[in-house]
């Protein structure tokens, strides 16, 4: 008599994988799927990127009354973020795609933004962002979440926002490093290079579109403090099933 050595049935739930400058992203999209319960470990598991898919962020599409979608953020460490700019340009070229409308609505925790292409890629109106502190050496912004932007590293870090290295400027060409909270040194981060513009603007008195240079790519900032614009290419490196235990 023969036995069963079938391994446990698997739940397979969908992904798609993009990134924007390097900064990559899992996509779950809960809008045309039903989602396993977002715990700490799922998240933890989903994103290694040794025994798992791996990624800067994890993205959740979920359905909203007043957007064409809600989005949640969740750092590969567990935790869940407020805001990710390059993560929206991402999703919001999945939502253009399969909407088929020029512009789609994405809320946040705080504020609800529009997406539409341009001529760079993505583009994304990002809402205002705030300074809420400033040193000789530092500006805070708050743009959904946290940032502190650094013109002279003579501090230490913090560990409760996001941080912003200005490495240097050439005219209106800024250069910049990132150390994200809750994913640690990144390639690239969007709300960041919002933050960095946001900052600049705020030492010099000087609004205009600033070209922000990371260590993964370029963005283009411009807009205002009341309502940021980002833009900058996305890219779908690959799409799958990742294995659930049943």
């Amino acid at each position: 008599m023969s036995s069963d050595t079938t391994s446990p049935a698997a739940i397979k739930l969908a992904f798609t994988k993009m990134q924007a400058q390097g900064n990559d992203f899992i996509i779950l999209n809960g809008l045309q799927t039903e989602l396993p319960e977002l715990t700490e470990q799922f998240v933890r598991t989903i994103t290694e990127r040794r025994y798992g898919i791996g990624c800067d962020q994890l993205l959740v599409l979920l359905p909203d009354s007043d957007a064409d979608a809600r989005l949640r953020i969740f750092n590969n460490d567990g935790s869940e973020a407020a805001n990710c700019g390059n993560g929206l340009r991402c999703v919001g070229e999945i939502l253009i795609q399969d909407t088929g409308k020029d512009q789609v609505s994405i809320a946040l925790a705080d504020r609800v933004v529009q997406a539409g292409r341009c001529e760079n890629g993505v583009r994304i109106e990002m809402g205002a962002a705030s300074v809420t502190d400033k040193t000789d050496a530092h500006i805070d912004v708050e743009i959904g979440n946290p940032h502190r932007v650094f013109f002279e590293t003579v501090e230490d870090f913090p560990t409760d926002r996001n941080v912003e290295i200005v490495t240097g400027q050439v005219a209106d060409h800024v250069y910049i490093d990132i150390i994200e909270r809750g994913a640690g040194h990144t390639p690239a981060c969007g709300s960041g290079a919002c933050a960095t513009a946001a900052a600049i603007w705020h030492a010099e008195a000087h609004i205009r579109p600033l070209v922000i240079e990371m260590p993964g790519g370029v963005v283009t900032v411009s807009g205002t403090p009341e309502n940021l614009i980002l833009e900058g290419s996305v890219n779908q490196t690959f799409s799958g099933f990742f294995s659930l235990p049943d």
